[in-house]
């Protein structure tokens, strides 16, 4: 796809008066970096960065049988959130494989808001359309709003400044709706780094507002807008996947360690049998992290992995860590050879480096 069919969120022009690189992902003009991907990793680790996240789908689901219909369409239980409650989830196709991974948060007894990969949405929204019940209505109002993530240890003191030292943020994994200079916002405790969080909705034409008046209010807790290249150190050092990487529909949710986000006690899903099988039988590769054990060059996405010699794997992530100041990744492996401590190697440009797998997550705050 050529830069000018790239589609551009509403903070684009931001982006590039700050100085912003852009490049395509996912279909969208996105901010790579700003200054330095390591500066800005450093900041949502030790005070607070934001990122726009408007590229990413809104789908709204709603009718009477809304509830009941998503249970068999995702893998969790959308029973147990209260209203105003998410949780982390999967879409998946009959074989069982990775459609999208996405947050679907309840904003009524029968009404859900599911936020959605960027490359993923249109997919998304076709599949749940050819699925829906007659009595569920399904809306994709992607193109009606924008976001941004506000992650670091920072974000409350950030938030007292622009809500009130009165008002409280919602509670991890919780959603709720503010007003704020005309604003209608709409607040979640997520993140994609690790670190504490909010990832923020509202109405696309108030994005430059809304983005500039964080950048002032933030200024005094050392806040810098942040691009994909940070974002993509900070949730590998937390082992969290990227879809279309780590995550596929080749994949599913057990191979990926995420068995814990599949209610297998449902009475049915889409995608269901395959995975009681994956459980009985076990699954045949493990997605794993694991840390190169010398200062080489860092590990790259399709970089093959060995054990003893023999072919056992191939990375799916790969990255020089800031925080660590090692090579990082994940990657999956052969059952046998996947156990934590195992000693792998990762076939670089024709040589091999030592590598450890390690338990999640790889960054670990002191």
């Amino acid at each position: 796809m050529s830069e000018s069919a790239q589609k551009r969120t509403p903070l684009y022009d931001e982006h590039v008066r700050r100085g912003g690189k852009m490049i395509p992902f996912g279909g969208w003009l996105m901010p790579v970096q700003y200054n330095s991907i390591v500066e800005e990793h450093r900041v949502v680790r030790n005070n607070v960065g934001m990122f726009d996240i408007s590229h990413m789908g809104q789908l709204i689901v709603d009718g009477r049988s809304a509830r009941e219909w998503l249970n068999k369409m995702l893998t969790n239980n959308i029973d147990k959130p209260d209203v105003g409650s998410g949780q982390y989830t999967f879409l998946l196709n009959e074989h069982a494989g990775i459609i999208d991974d996405l947050i679907g948060y309840r904003i009524g007894e029968e009404k859900f808001l599911l936020v959605v990969n960027a490359s993923r949405t249109d997919e998304d929204f076709a599949w749940l359309d050819r699925h829906r019940s007659h009595d569920v209505d399904l809306r994709n109002r992607s193109a009606e709003f924008g976001g941004v993530a506000i992650q670091g240890p920072r974000v409350v003191d950030l938030f007292h400044r622009l809500l009130g030292d009165d008002v409280d943020l919602p509670a991890r994994n919780q959603i709720v709706d503010f007003k704020l200079e005309r604003m209608s916002l709409t607040i979640a405790r997520t993140g994609y780094t690790g670190e504490d969080g909010v990832e923020v909705f509202f109405s696309a034409s108030d994005a430059p507002k809304f983005w500039n008046l964080v950048l002032e209010k933030g200024e005094r807790f050392g806040i810098k807008p942040c691009g994909l290249g940070a974002r993509d150190t900070l949730r590998l050092e937390m082992c969290y996947p990227l879809n279309g990487s780590d995550l596929s529909p080749e994949r599913n949710p057990i191979e990926a360690g995420l068995g814990s986000f599949v209610d297998l006690t449902k009475p049915d899903f889409i995608g269901r049998e395959v995975l009681l099988r994956t459980k009985k039988d076990g699954p045949r590769e493990k997605l794993v992290p694991f840390r190169m054990k010398d200062k080489g060059p860092p590990p790259r996405p399709h970089y093959l992995v060995f054990d003893n010699g023999e072919r056992v794997g191939e990375v799916t992530s790969g990255t020089l860590s800031p925080s660590l100041n090692w090579g990082v990744g994940m990657a999956y492996v052969s059952t046998p050879h996947a156990k934590i401590g195992s000693k792998i190697d990762i076939e670089i440009r024709g040589q091999k480096f030592p590598a450890t797998i390690e338990k999640k997550p790889l960054y670990k705050k002191s």
